[in-house]
């Protein structure tokens, strides 16, 4: 059970990450001066961008604990599905038929995945 709520939790730290990241606009800035680096960014980004590396981090056990060819497309797709969605909610973007066409494929995908397991 832990196993699918970690994988959740990645899942939707993924996409909040990137969420945050457009919310904030702002992709920052990396600067060398006198052999200093300076980075600077927005907060609503910066959070974007913790939470995306929390999660980049939690990626890497889940595909060091599972299958990477069969744990990979299901994170992949669910995720992909979650920020289109994300996409359309929050930020009002348009989608295609295309690309409504390809969302489908990826969850018919996901489902013949795991007919068998």
């Amino acid at each position: 059970m832990f196993q699918y709520l970690f994988i959740a939790v990645y899942i939707l730290l993924t996409t909040g990450g990137l969420v945050l990241m457009k919310l904030g606009n702002n992709a920052g800035t990396i600067a060398i001066q006198n052999s200093t680096v300076n980075f600077s960014v927005n907060a609503i980004s910066l959070v974007g961008l913790i939470i995306y590396i929390i999660s980049f981090l939690m990626f890497t056990k889940i595909i060091t604990t599972y299958d990477l060819s069969y744990i990979y497309p299901i994170v992949a797709g669910i995720t992909q599905v979650l920020s289109l969605i994300a996409a359309l909610l929050i930020f009002k973007e348009h989608i295609t038929w295309l690309g409504v066409a390809g969302i489908v494929l990826v969850v018919a995908g996901i489902v013949v995945m795991n007919i068998n397991r």
